[in-house]
């Protein structure tokens, strides 16, 4: 990988030669202007307008335009004499926690590269610090013309550096969030977390371009003079207005694209009275109940044969009492047979006077 840019670390009294590198790479499908009707190239020409002529790169330098209209030019040597540190120096201000940085301002990425042998030491001694500590360096250097901030960050074994945004050229948020006041409940929530839940895991090495993928292949059946591929049928289904159907299907349709085709489960309802719980609850208790029953009647029923059996024995007279009311009844029927012999009867019961109603 070639440098863009040469200097030193510098924290402290400790200084660490290094280069600047790209740490990344654009593969976006760029396009040349061309003439319709012929197909030829539209070229912009650098051309002086005082000689009226095209210039090359070589001839080209700088210049700052005066408010008068007037020119001043600004040659590198000029810029090598700015009264700041900087130029040539990455200039480490603080070491903060990563979290202070606010993402809004990162930019451009670079990989820092050993400028020298001797820089071995001194780079691994900031790296390994960086690490224990769990922190960031902030620092200022000078890249293109102009003084910016970076942070220096590890990156497995190397040292890498974003290019920040100064604080004051980030915009406030003011206007974007809607005006409307709204309320989100809990069960929009619970769907929402359950989304996310199915899609936040991801292995990022598994995203890829799928706009240049599919660029690729309309322009190789093209330069074939194939038939181009066609374009999926756009989305043309209704308006949803149930937030809470959205969040469901979403959920239902994130699952199966993972093969888990388990449905959503929705936040629990508070049940109405009268409300029957379901069929394999209700079994399962009735089961239990009749169980239950079937126990608790064998309980009583041996319990009640038990009182039965004592009452009896209660009611039960002494044998000698008995014994008593058989021989009396003896006599009485001996008597009785005596009389029926000799032709006397009874005597006749006196009946109670009868009430003459007056």
């Amino acid at each position: 990988m070639r440098s863009i840019w040469n200097g030193a670390i510098s924290f402290g009294l400790v200084s660490i030669p290094v280069k600047l590198v790209n740490a990344t790479e654009s593969h976006s499908i760029s396009f040349r202007q061309i003439h319709s009707e012929d197909n030829g190239r539209i070229r912009y020409r650098k051309v002086c307008e005082l000689d009226d002529r095209e210039v090359s790169t070589a001839e080209i330098g700088k210049g700052y335009e005066d408010a008068d209209g007037t020119v001043i030019p600004i040659t590198d040597e000029d810029l090598a004499h700015l009264p700041i540190p900087t130029t040539r120096t990455i200039e480490i201000v603080a070491f903060v926690p990563a979290d202070r940085i606010d993402p809004l301002q990162m930019g451009t990425a670079y990989y820092l590269a050993v400028g020298a042998a001797a820089a071995a030491k001194p780079y691994t001694l900031l790296r390994e610090a960086l690490k224990r500590g769990n922190r960031v360096a902030v620092a200022k250097y000078a890249l293109r013309g102009r003084e910016r901030l970076g942070m220096l960050r590890v990156v497995g074994d190397a040292l890498t550096m974003h290019g920040l945004l100064w604080p004051d050229e980030v915009r406030a948020p003011e206007g974007v969030a809607p005006d409307e006041k709204v309320t989100v409940r809990a069960k929009e929530l619970d769907l929402a977390d359950a989304l996310m839940e199915t899609l936040g895991d991801v292995d990022l090495d598994d995203l890829h371009d799928e706009y240049r993928a599919a660029l690729e292949e309309v322009i190789a059946a093209k330069a074939a003079g194939e038939a181009l591929p066609m374009a999926p049928e756009p989305d043309t289904g209704g308006k949803v207005l149930d937030l809470m159907a959205a969040l469901e299907n979403s959920v239902r349709a994130a699952r199966e694209s993972r093969g888990d085709g388990k449905a959503p489960e929705r936040a629990p309802e508070k049940r109405t009275a009268g409300k029957k719980a379901p069929a394999k609850k209700t079994t399962e208790k009735k089961t239990t109940e009749k169980k239950a029953g079937e126990k608790g009647a064998a309980e009583k029923k041996a319990a009640a044969e038990k009182v039965t059996g004592k009452k009896a024995a209660e009611r039960k007279p002494p044998a000698r009492r008995t014994a008593q009311r058989s021989a009396q009844g003896s006599a009485q029927k001996t008597a009785a047979q005596e009389e029926r012999k000799s032709g006397r009867k009874p005597p006749a019961k006196k009946a109670a006077p009868r009430k003459t109603p007056a």
